[in-house]
């Protein structure tokens, strides 16, 4: 058994992390109700970009625009991963990770090679020690994230898809569930006319102004541009719903590791008594 001083020093060191952990425990707490205000907030613009563009796909017959139209052959494929910043949110990151490698084997088993952007420190370290190929990445965005952050590496792929390099792009992030359920999704992105997403209602064409060319153009790139945004918002929730929760059984557990300490403390103590009595009765018998 450990002695006293030992364990006094353990004891010690397991009140100070569980100062830390209940430390971002509560941190994480206050800055989740931010972040579910944020995401609920931008929800209805994606809802109602989702319904337009429905109308658009549905609505225009005279000009197909690139992002609309299935490709017969998939010969690369693009993934947009959203991940964190910072670690402590248990096994958010790597639960994605997981699953968004095996969608990548599933791929490369028929043939397609894979293209990369990385949104978050944690998957840009991730994916560069894979082999992928790595097109651009973004990190330290912040608890309150913005759209031109966000600009840059969603124009890359953007790029890649109407080069061709492209033929299919999905988007890769945690979706909040509930405080204690996040769950990885994974949006097909491009095409939009093949995925399920779309809403559509209407059979009639618009009238665009200038050209249906250009108001696809703009329109489209924004709607991409929502969808991802709001991934991020929706990652953002999950990392602070997931540390808070990791953290709480964290610091629960340090909590039963002091008392285990605490009773190894006490008997340590008691035999070191036993034994001082022991030698006095010894010493003054021999005397």
């Amino acid at each position: 058994m450990a002695g006293g001083r030992e364990i006094k020093t353990k004891i010690k060191s397991v009140q100070n992390t569980r100062k830390v952990t209940r430390a971002l425990e509560m941190v994480s707490a206050s800055k989740i109700r931010k972040a579910q205000e944020r995401m609920n907030a931008s929800r209805p613009y994606a809802r109602a970009m989702k319904q337009m563009i429905g109308h658009l796909a549905q609505a225009n017959s005279e000009y197909q625009h690139p992002y609309l139209v299935e490709r017969k052959e998939i010969g690369r494929v693009g993934y947009i991963v959203v991940s964190s910043d910072r670690g402590l949110a248990g096994g958010l990151n790597n639960n994605l990770f997981r699953k968004a490698v095996g969608e990548m084997r599933q791929w490369q088993q028929q043939g397609a090679e894979i293209d990369m952007v990385t949104i978050g420190q944690k998957a840009s370290a991730f994916f560069r020690r894979i082999k992928v190929d790595m097109l651009a990445s973004v990190t330290h965005l912040g608890d309150v994230p913005h759209l031109d952050q966000l600009v840059g590496v969603i124009k890359v792929m953007l790029d890649a898809y109407e080069s061709g390099k492209v033929d299919r792009v999905y988007l890769v992030y945690n979706d909040f569930v509930n405080t204690m359920t996040q769950r990885a999704a994974f949006d097909q992105l491009l095409p939009l006319a093949a995925g399920e997403q779309l809403e559509t209602r209407h059979d009639w064409d618009y009238l665009y102004e200038p050209d249906a060319e250009a108001v696809l153009e703009h329109v489209l790139t924004r709607y991409i541009e929502s969808l991802v945004y709001q991934a991020v918002l929706e990652n953002v929730a999950s990392e602070h719903a997931a540390r808070m929760v990791a953290m709480k059984a964290a610091s629960d557990n340090a909590s039963k590791l002091i008392e285990t300490l605490n009773l190894a403390y006490n008997k340590s103590r008691q035999a070191a008594i036993t034994q001082e009595i022991s030698e006095i009765v010894g010493g003054a018998a021999a005397v």
